[in-house]
């Protein structure tokens, strides 16, 4: 199969190609002897119902310094000249990000865009979960002051982090000694629009928050995050450390609850994070993982996506 694939991503200077998984897709495109492109959201044009973007021939390599080489810039209409699009731009998921999901949409049924831009944007990752109250900690979900403070005085240790945030930035733990809670709720005012999200703290984040890996909705690889001493977020770019994981009795009944809806919205590359007997979120905008999960258990997720790519792409085709 010869497909044309297009990477809307951040710029690819930047990437860690220790660790990005963007980075990994790239090299597997390749060797399956796809033509690659790079762009960013802001490349995208809209006139009418043609959506193009000013996209540059890419090809990568593991090679630290020279990873990527760039061609020169080309107009491409993506109805036409792309046969499936990768959005793999960062958050956050602000008003930029969702103007490019609805630009996106205008590819339904001509273009395959993975993850589907629609459930993308209807599916926001600290959102999306709380379709499941059963399985994720008590949660607060907004902006009324008086709530969080009776919240906090029902759960005492508490989480509280910006809605769209992402990586781990500024998410804070606020136990019942703390005297921060108002001055933190005054900067979330003065820097956020949106509601805030309030969450029984979880002691089991000492042990690591798991990242579990979905393929169309089925559990492929994982790993545990652990916190560096003294701090409260798991995030790889907050220092945390991957170490290597099973999956346990209770991560697999949350992968088959919240399975049926990831099929139904066409979210086929997704990663849930867990902690304890808790999912906290479920990330379809950027999930990453991936090289993690290959240096610890040799688990070439890449390949295993690729292959459902494909199979997605083939059935677009079958349904012209």
């Amino acid at each position: 199969m010869s497909l044309r694939i297009a990477f809307q991503m951040d710029p690819i200077e930047a990437v860690n190609i220790d660790k990005d998984s963007s980075f990994v897709l790239a090299l597997e495109a390749q060797k399956r002897g796809y033509s690659l492109y790079h762009y960013g959201p802001e490349a995208l044009s809209l006139e009418g119902n043609r959506l193009s973007a000013r996209a540059r021939p890419l090809s990568v390599r593991r090679e630290q310094g020279r990873h990527f080489t760039l061609g020169e810039p080309e107009n491409l209409d993506l109805a036409k000249d792309v046969d499936i699009i990768l959005m793999r731009q960062d958050p956050p998921f602000d008003m930029a990000y969702i103007t490019a999901t609805h630009m996106l949409e205008h590819l339904a049924g001509k273009t395959l865009v993975l993850n589907d831009p629609a459930e993308v944007r209807n599916a926001p990752e600290k959102l999306l979960v709380t379709h499941f109250p059963d399985l994720m900690p008590p949660t607060l979900i907004t902006s009324d002051k008086e709530r969080i403070l009776a919240f906090r005085e029902k759960h005492r240790d508490l989480i509280l982090k910006p809605l769209y945030g992402n990586g781990g930035a500024q998410i804070f733990h606020i136990d019942e000694h703390s005297d921060n809670l108002n001055a933190l709720l005054e900067m979330f005012t003065l820097f956020y629009r949106e509601p805030v999200i309030v969450q029984k703290y979880l002691p089991a984040i000492r042990e690591g928050d798991k990242r579990i890996i979905l393929i169309d909705g089925e559990p492929a690889g994982a790993i545990t995050r652990i916190p560096p001493e003294g701090e409260a977020r798991a995030n790889l770019h907050a220092g945390a450390t991957a170490q290597k994981t099973i999956l346990t009795d209770r991560d697999l009944e949350i992968c088959t609850a919240i399975a049926p809806v990831l099929k139904e919205r066409k979210l086929v590359f997704t990663g849930i994070d867990v902690i304890g007997d808790y999912i906290t979120e479920i990330n379809v905008t950027s999930p990453t993982g991936l090289q993690e999960i290959a240096n610890l258990d040799g688990l070439h997720l890449e390949e295993s996506l690729w292959d459902a790519f494909e199979a997605h792409y083939e059935r677009m085709v079958n349904q012209k």
